[in-house]
């Protein structure tokens, strides 16, 4: 489950700040001029990623700049075949309790060697019980690395309480030990966060005093290795002649960093990006029309939403929550902001998975009955609120400010006075992690096709606490059913289990659905071998450019 972006802790911060001090700074024709006669794929993507130490971020962008390209995780999710399938760990076994898992590494897989890193040794099992145990063990040395930022995703997917160890049996072969039996832990290991880092390499850099340059100068065993970075311009990648896997089909890889999605249509049109990532609605259809263009694009498992603060008031009043969703008129902001190509949500994850609530009905619009439920609740005059907002467009958001003005619109009819904010897109996170916003504007994209992607980081306990759920609402009722869908592996038993989640959801008004997107992309025509992931995630590695 990712976001779009999301800030990086204190250390990570100097880091990044630091990075036009070692990598290589430069004008954005410059750095997108690839060698003579070298393969470059350069894809426009819509902002720079917080680092590179994926762990400590929950964001989408970072994700795709940093997991899907430079590192490996111990499995992956074919996303053809719906399930699990080898990485790092080329088997595995799981005992007959489900309290054991043991997973034999791939043999001979190389870290990158780049210019502040040489590998003495293949990965190895001391690699990924570093890995974890720096994720899951406050005593760890390298624990407190991570600042306030903290580890997101092990904290809201319950890591922490699940995992009771991870050891090196021998140098190939590594054993985690659970708490209790989990379905969901082997789709959690394929997630961004779950990459294996080197263990060496953290010990050079703490032997040097410089922690900090994991976020900066990563290394890991995937197909591209950093090569530099020019922040809110450019990232280059080169590929990594001692990847494991098959070789990539072009030499360098670069990012160009393009936050207005007009422009990034605008590019991809002049063939200044083979690939243009997350356009609008309106860009996506001229391309259609472009014989020099392809659109590639499937339905998403992603849901865009407006989070209702709980632990503000009044919208700790469940009868006002209630009433801005019968405010909401969806259907003319899936029509303006989305040029319908989105279906109208209900519940938080779409229902091209398992587990949906069919049942689940959504709130009308109804601004009559919404003014009586206020009333009901004692703000028969209304009140003031705000509503936050990134001030770029994105694939679960293409129109930001235009979708909150009809928000804003839709609540001033109920007497509902809001504030529209624009705020920066590291800056929103930051400030909503830590419960400052009202109502958020926000979208969620899972990382595999199992429903406590969204469930847990989403609406648990533990995820108030890491600050991803941004309606702030811990209730014992709730966490307890999402707790409980992960002790069984009985699809059966797990989706009665969610579907009476989902309805605690939607009759707790903890969101204002708005819609299930369409990842789509833009192409050059001489590119070949791209899909898009309905998560989100990136796979250049099969990519050509003709």
């Amino acid at each position: 489950m990712r976001l779009t972006s999301l800030v990086p802790a204190p250390g990570a911060l100097r880091a990044i700040a630091s990075f036009a001090g070692w990598l290589t700074v430069c004008g954005a024709l410059a750095c997108a001029a690839a060698p003579a006669g070298a393969k470059a794929l350069t894809v426009c993507t819509e902002s720079s990623p917080d680092g590179f130490d994926v762990v400590q971020f929950n964001s989408l962008v970072t994700t795709n700049a940093s997991a899907d390209v430079i590192f490996n995780s111990l499995v992956s999710y074919d996303e053809a075949a719906k399930k699990v399938v080898p990485a790092l760990a080329d088997k595995w076994t799981v005992s007959a309790d489900g309290l054991t898992y043991t997973f034999h590494l791939r043999p001979n897989v190389q870290f990158q060697t780049t210019a502040w890193f040489k590998p003495a040794r293949a990965l190895n099992a001391d690699d990924v019980v570093f890995t974890f145990e720096r994720m899951l063990d406050p005593n760890h040395p390298w624990h407190k690395v991570a600042g306030a930022s903290g580890f997101p995703h092990a904290q809201s997917m319950g890591l922490t309480k699940l995992v009771k160890s991870v050891s090196k049996v021998d140098d190939s072969t590594v054993r985690f030990e659970l708490t209790e039996p989990n379905a969901t832990f082997l789709s959690i290991l394929t997630m961004g966060f779950a990459s294996i880092y080197s263990a060496g390499y953290a010990d050079q850099l703490q032997k040097a005093g410089k922690e900090v340059d994991l976020n900066a100068k990563p290394v890991g065993t995937g197909p591209f290795m950093l090569k530099s970075y020019t922040k809110d311009a450019l990232i280059r990648y080169d590929v990594n002649p001692a990847y494991w896997g098959p070789k990539p089909k072009v030499e360098h890889l670069i990012y160009a960093i393009t936050p207005d999605a007009a422009v990034r249509a605008q590019k991809v049109k002049a063939g200044e990006c083979q690939i243009a990532l997350s356009p609008k609605p309106q860009d996506v259809a001229a391309a259609k029309a472009d014989k020099a263009l392809s659109v590639v694009e499937t339905p998403a498992f992603m849901t865009a939403f407006v989070a209702l603060n709980t632990q503000k008031k009044p919208l700790d009043n469940q009868k006002v929550r209630q009433a801005l969703n019968m405010a909401f008129d969806r259907t003319t902001y899936l029509k303006t902001v989305f040029d319908n190509t989105a279906t109208p949500a209900t519940n938080p994850w779409p229902p091209i998975t398992w587990g949906y609530a069919h049942d689940v009905q959504p709130y009308p619009y109804d601004a009559a009955k919404a003014k009586q439920l206020l009333a009901d609740a004692g703000y028969a005059n209304g009140f003031s609120t705000t509503i936050w907002v990134r001030p770029n467009g994105s694939v679960l958001n293409p129109n930001p400010r235009v979708g909150a003005e009809l928000l804003q619109a839709d609540f001033a009819k109920i007497g509902v006075k809001a504030q529209i904010k624009v705020i920066e897109w590291g800056e929103l996170i930051k400030e909503a992690k830590q419960g400052q916003h009202d109502t958020l504007f926000m979208g969620w994209a899972g990382d595999n096709g199992d429903p406590d992607n969204y469930l847990s980081p989403l609406f648990s306990c533990n995820a108030v606490k890491s600050g991803i759920n941004f309606a702030r609402f811990c209730d014992p009722q709730l966490d307890k059913l999402i707790a409980d869908g992960k002790t069984t592996a009985n699809q059966t038993e797990r989706t009665k289990l969610y579907e009476a989640a989902q309805k605690i959801i939607r009759d707790q008004a903890l969101w204002i659905p708005l819609g299930y997107p369409t990842a789509t992309a833009i192409t050059r025509t001489n590119v070949s071998g791209y899909r898009v992931s309905p998560f989100g995630r990136q796979n250049f590695a099969d990519v050509a450019v003709q």
